[in-house]
C-alpha cells in the first residue's frame, strides 16, 4: 500500500486552478445554455472571451490568460449576481436552471480569485523562457 500523499497547500491549489485552461472553458460551457435561450447577447459576449483565454493558455501565455480569465469571470459573476430572477424560491434554487446559474456564478468567482492570484504572482521572465524552450508551432 502506497503512503498517502501530503495535502496540497491553498497556494498550490490556487496556482493549479488559475493555470488551468479548463476553468474558463467550463464557465463558457455553463454560460452558453443559460443565455442562449432566450438569446441574451450581453452575457453571451463572455463566451468567446473565455474561449480565447483558454486558447492563449494552451499557447503558453499562462499569466496573460489568467488576467483575461480573471477580468471576464469576475465581471460575469458580478453581473449575474445583480440579475433578478422573476420566480420564487423554487425556481431560483430548486430548478435545473437555478442550479446551473448558481454553478456558473460559483465557478466565475473561483476563476476570478485563482486567476487573479496567478496574474498577481506570475513570473513573466520564467514564462517567456518556457515558451522559448518549448515552441508550439515549429517544424
Amino acid at each position: 500500500m502506497a503512503p498517502p500523499e501530503p495535502p496540497k497547500s491553498v497556494k498550490s491549489q490556487l496556482e493549479a486552478w488559475g493555470n488551468s485552461s479548463l476553468a474558463p472553458t467550463g464557465l463558457a460551457t455553463l454560460i452558453t445554455p443559460l443565455h442562449l435561450r432566450p438569446a441574451q447577447p450581453l452575457p453571451l459576449l463572455f463566451v468567446p472571451v473565455l474561449l480565447f483565454s483558454s486558447y492563449a493558455n494552451l499557447q503558453g501565455f499562462k499569466i496573460d490568460s489568467a488576467g483575461v480569465t480573471m477580468a471576464a469571470s469576475g465581471t460575469y459573476a458580478l453581473l449575474a449576481l445583480r440579475r433578478k430572477n422573476t420566480g420564487g424560491f423554487r425556481s431560483k434554487f430548486l430548478s435545473v436552471r437555478g442550479a446551473v446559474r448558481g454553478s456558473a456564478i460559483g465557478l466565475g468567482v473561483m476563476n476570478a480569485v485563482a486567476a487573479g492570484w496567478v496574474y498577481a504572482t506570475g513570473d513573466r521572465e520564467k514564462e517567456k523562457q518556457y515558451r522559448q524552450d518549448n515552441p508550439r508551432w515549429t517544424e
